[in-house]
Order: structure tokens, then sequence, then C-alpha cells
């Protein structure tokens, strides 16, 4: 529970952290004593011009000659931390400067507290306590520093103590008093590092895991890039052999499968390597009407499956900005998952139609539709939310991750709406020329 009064930041990050302290405690060097700064200026002001008032404070001249050891010593302080903070000075330097900072802040905030305490004992501790908080709080100051502060406040409250007109009992119970405000002070500032530096290092610990996963991710995407290389020579092979037995032979039933099954594989490969791909290739745009371009699509789909499609269009003429091949990847596989789930007799629809600045691409289906707690998942790569065809066609869950980075980069969105076993309708939201 205590573990905070004998915290060490651990060797690795200690060289970093004390870096980090330094400059933090230099800010905040630079801003107390700005404010203390233009506390003693107000102070100073109002004492000149409300002189008459001022002198029947108890303990003026005491307060007066502690109002200029405050604007003497903030200000050089206040000039030391801005010029400090604009050149590289040695660490030990800055933790000199900040040690000198906060004993002067202490000594102040003692002065304050003892000259009160000479003409009103009610408030004798009040200030001195507001300092050692603030300086306890404010600055992360490392255990053996720390220890030479708490003995300067011992021994400044014992030396105060001695020369006053106590008793000397009441010195002793001044004197203890002294060294519980210096435990107070090294407790609150021992947290108070504990604190900062466990949070640096979680941080630091985090930065090195991530930069560890990017390594890693990095490694992955290489390897499965050596290995779909590998891999697409034997199955480019097989697919040609296989259309040429096709052609050669007609329709074969175990030819048309090995051909298949080659095409499917060397799609999983192009899949998974868009999917693992770090870093996108510029996309290289083109303007075409949206119309013509889908209709060749859709007839394409037409000549390879006795299923129906139909295409219909709410505006003659929209133009878009966009690659190509990369945009007809993602009808394809949108059209694709829509005969994928939905029975044979069941047609699919393509409308193209055009809302303020975008055009909009619907592909809708009457099929088995998504279930509602699979929906947000559908984007995912990997996606949990992959099922197999009515058919029985299989799928790896990349289809739709691919698709959606697709019509990211083209600064689109891609939605989704479907009700399970009534069907489901995909949208692409694209700007238009």
């Amino acid at each position: 529970m205590l573990h905070f009064l004998t915290y060490r930041t651990p060797p690795k990050f200690l060289k970093a952290f004390d870096e980090y302290a330094a400059d933090g405690n230099l800010n905040f060097v630079k801003i107390i004593s700005s404010l203390i700064l233009i506390l003693g200026v107000i102070s100073r002001t109002l004492a000149t011009v409300f002189h008459q008032d001022a002198i029947k404070i108890q303990g003026y001249d005491q307060l007066s000659l502690n109002n200029w050891f405050q604007l003497t010593f903030s200000a050089i302080f206040f000039f030391i931390s801005i010029n400090v903070a604009n050149k590289q000075v040695p660490l030990r330097y800055k933790k000199i400067i900040v040690l000198a900072f906060v004993a002067f802040f202490l000594t102040s905030a003692f002065n304050i507290s003892y000259i009160i305490s000479l003409h009103n004992t009610k408030n004798t501790l009040f200030v001195f306590l507001v300092g050692i908080v603030a300086a306890s709080l404010f600055f992360a100051i490392e255990y053996k520093y720390m220890k030479l502060l708490v003995i300067y406040i011992v021994l400044l409250y014992f030396a105060a103590t001695q020369f006053s007109a106590l008793a000397n009992q009441q010195k002793i119970v001044n004197f203890m008093a002294g060294i519980i405000l210096g435990m107070v002070l090294l407790s609150f500032s021992r947290y108070s590092y504990y604190f900062k530096s466990s949070h640096f290092v979680q941080i630091r610990e985090l930065e090195e895991k991530n930069i560890e996963i990017a390594h890693l991710n990095t490694q992955k995407g290489e390897i499965l890039s050596f290995v779909a290389h590998d891999l697409r020579a034997p199955l480019n092979n097989i697919e040609a052999l296989s259309q040429m037995m096709l052609l050669e032979k007609g329709e074969d039933g175990e030819t048309k499968m090995i051909y298949s099954s080659a095409l499917q594989a060397k799609n999983i490969i192009n899949d998974l390597i868009e999917a693992v791909r770090t870093s996108q290739p510029e996309l290289q745009k083109e303007t075409f009407e949206l119309n013509p371009y889908l209709q060749k699509i859709i007839h394409k789909w037409e000549s390879n499956t006795d299923r129906k499609i139909i295409f219909s269009q709410g505006s003659e003429h929209l133009k878009l900005s966009a690659n190509a091949s990369k945009l007809e990847r993602v009808i394809d596989n949108l059209i694709s998952n829509a005969l994928k789930f939905s029975a044979v007799d069941k047609e699919i629809s393509v409308l193209a139609s055009k809302v303020k600045n975008k055009a909009l691409i619907k592909v809708k289906d009457n099929g088995i539709g998504i279930p509602s707690e699979l929906q947000s998942h559908i984007f995912e790569q990997f996606s949990k939310a992959s099922r197999k065809g009515l058919q029985g066609e299989k799928s790896i869950g990349l289809g739709l991750h691919i698709s959606h980075k697709i019509i990211e980069q083209h600064e689109g969105e891609l939605l989704v709406n479907s009700v399970e076993n009534e069907g489901t309708t995909f949208t692409i939201q694209l700007p238009l020329v």
C-alpha cells in the first residue's frame, strides 16, 4: 500500500523520465514564479497607493520585507526558466534550478506563516501547508533531492523557533511540528513522483508494444507476399491447363471443378495480400460515366450466370472520378454475395441514382439477410460475420473488409441495411465529379 514511498523509476526508463520530469518541473517554475511575481507587484502597488492604511497591518514591516524577497527571487527564477527552456542545458543544472526554486517557494510560504503567527496564533501553519502541498504535487523530485528539502524545512522551522521568545517546552513542540511537516512534504512528494513516473512508464511501454506490433505486422505482410508469389505460379499453370482442357473437351465436370478451384485459390491469395498491406499505393483515378460502366459489369455477370440481375438508373448522366478496376472489384463482391445468399429463383437488383452531390450504387437481394448481431462486424478483417453461401460456398471474411477499404480510399461510404430472412441492400456512396 505504501509502495510509493520506496518507488524508483525502472532503470530502463530512468534517463528518459528524468529529462521529461526536468522539463515539466521547469515549466512549473516559470508558471508559479510568474504568478508570485504578479501577486508581489499587485501587493507592492496597493501598499504604495494605500500606504497609510497598509502600515496599520500587523507585521507590515516583516511582510513588506518578504514581499521584496518574493519580487526579487521570483523575477530571477522566471527569467532563468525562460532562458533555460530555449537552450540545451545539462540535466543536472535543470535539477539544481528546480531544487533552488522549491526551496525559495517553501521559504516564502514559511515566512508568511511565521510573520502571521507572531500576531495571530490561530493561522500559524495555513500558508506554509499550502506551500508544502503545492510544492509536493506540482514538482516531480527524486527521493535524494527531496530528502535535502525536508532537512532544509526542518532546520528552517527549528531555527525560527530557537530565535523566538518561546518557552523551551513550546520550542520542542514546534520542532516536532517541523519534523511532521517535513514528513508530510516527503510523503506527498513521493506520491506525486510515483504517479507521474508510473504513468510515464506505462505510456513508454505501450509505445514499445505498438512499435513491436507494427514490426510484426510488417513481417507478416512480407512473409505472406513471398508465399503468395510462390503459390501464384503453380495456380496460374493449373488455371491455364484446365482452361485449355475445357476448350478441347468442352463441358467436363472434373476439369471445370479444377479450374474454378484454382480461380478461387487465386482470389483468396489476392484478398489476403490486400488485407495485410500496410501502405496503400496512390489511387489512380479516371473520369467515366457511371451507368454505361455498371451496364458493362452486369452484362459480364449475366453472361456467366443464369440468375436474373435487374439494373435501373435514376439519372442518365452521373460522372465519377474513380479507379475503375478497384470499384469493379467492390461491385463484383457485392453482386457475388447477393447471389451467394439468395435462392436461385430470387432476382438481384442494381440501382444507380443521385442524392445531392453524391452517386449512389445499391446492390439489393431478397435472400437470407444478415442477423442484427452480426451487422456491426461485417466490415472487419477476417470477420466473424462470415458465413457459407446457400450452395456451400466458402468465405474467409475478407471481401467486405477490402471493399470497405477501397470505398474509403475513394472518400466514399459503404453502408448496409439488412433484415433477416427478407434481404440485404448494400449502398455505395461516392462523390460526383
